[in-house]
Order: C-alpha cells, then sequence, then structure tokens
C-alpha cells in the first residue's frame, strides 16, 4: 500500500499514524503542494491523503483509512480503546491558538510538498488566504504562546499515560497527536512534563516523527 501526503496535513498524520501503531507496512509518497496532476489522476481531484492499495484502489476518507486498517490488523484494535470527550473538545478549542503559531513557520520549513520554489509559493498563498498576514501572525507570538500555556494546562490532567492518552491507545491519540506534532515547528514552546512525555512516545509508536526530532531506531 500506498500512502500520498503532505507532511504538513494533520488528517495525513491521522492516516500515517494507524499503520505504526498496528505495524502495518506502509510506503509513503509527499506530494508536491502545487502537483494537482497526481491526485487528479488517482482520484479525481487534488486532496490528500490517498491511500493506494495494491490493486489500485484507492480511499481519501481519513476515518475509513484509520478504521479500515484498523480493523484488518491483527491486535487489539485502536477504535475499542476508551474516548474521553474532554479531548476532542480540547482539539477543537485549542486548535485555532494551534495553527496560528503553526501557519507562519510551516511556510518556511524545510517539508517535503514545498520542496520547490514554485510549490513553497502555493502553499504560501494558501495559507495567507486561510489565516491572513503571516508576518503579522508571527508577531502575535508571545500572546499566542501565553494562550497555549493556558490550554496546556487544560490538556495535563487529561493524559494518563506517555503511550496513551486514555492509559489504552483509542481514536483520541489520533486526533491528539497530530494537533500536537505541529508545534514542535514553534519555537520557544514550555510543554508540561506530560504533554511532553506524550508527544515524544507518540511519535516513536507511531512512527510518524515531530518536525523537530526524527525517531530513534527502533
Amino acid at each position: 500500500m500506498r500512502l500520498y501526503i503532505y507532511d504538513h496535513c494533520p488528517f495525513c498524520a491521522r492516516a500515517r499514524m494507524i499503520f505504526g501503531l498496528r505495524d502495518v507496512p506502509l510506503e509513503t509518497q509527499t506530494l508536491l503542494f502545487d502537483d494537482a496532476e497526481t491526485p487528479t489522476r488517482l482520484v479525481g481531484e487534488k486532496t490528500v491523503p490517498i491511500l493506494e492499495f495494491d490493486d489500485g484502489g484507492t480511499l481519501t476518507d481519513t476515518q475509513q483509512i484509520v478504521r479500515g486498517i484498523d480493523a484488518e490488523a491483527e491486535g487489539v484494535k485502536v477504535m475499542d480503546g476508551p474516548q474521553n470527550p474532554d479531548i476532542e473538545r480540547w482539539v477543537k478549542a485549542a486548535s485555532d491558538t494551534i495553527f496560528k503559531l503553526f501557519a507562519p513557520r510551516a511556510v518556511e520549513a524545510p517539508l517535503g510538498e514545498l520542496a520547490t520554489p514554485e510549490a513553497a509559493e502555493a502553499f504560501r498563498a494558501k495559507m495567507t488566504d486561510m489565516v491572513g498576514d503571516l508576518d503579522a501572525l508571527r508577531e502575535q507570538t508571545p500572546a499566542l504562546l501565553n494562550d497555549l500555556e493556558r490550554w496546556f494546562t487544560e490538556l495535563e490532567p487529561l493524559i494518563q499515560s506517555p503511550e496513551a492518552v486514555n492509559q489504552v491507545l483509542s481514536l483520541d491519540d489520533i486526533t491528539l497527536y497530530p494537533v500536537l506534532r505541529h508545534l514542535s515547528l514553534v519555537e520557544g514552546v514550555k510543554y508540561p512534563e506530560k504533554v511532553d512525555a506524550y508527544r515524544l512516545a507518540m511519535a516513536q509508536l507511531s512512527r510518524v516523527p515531530l518536525h523537530d526530532q526524527p525517531i530513534e531506531p527502533g
């Protein structure tokens, strides 16, 4: 199987995670951000993630990818793990602050989808369209980091284990880790102990590395 991705994309990270957590072999291919031809050829539109099966079939819905791979793999299923509605609530509430920190840094990051000047320019235009002036947003960093500390204060007591936010792997981990991963592009983030341990452990377990720290060989 091959998964077409953008490295910055949280939905791609969710899809990638299930393969790592369930120890399912996967080939990944990072598309250039301005490459519309490849995804259109595969599924008729410019979108990621795209899971291409060995028989040529495809899936683009992240939830279907996660649940489908989880259902087929042997062992305890991630989707059967206990979920905490406070995790989903936190992700929805904190995502605005996190994305505002992430966006002006993502356009300058050494991401595979930005490997050409044309792709990088297309991505910058997309981010600007989504959040506005990126330079002005970067100037808001001190205030945004203060907001982030407040969000971390809420998240810290919700983390029950570094290896699984609810003690047992669940879909909450698939939702939470990609959002925290965004912050690995942001300088000056002060992680509480449990949050830091969780993001580092989940990077290793899921085989989806943080942007600022490669996974050590297992």
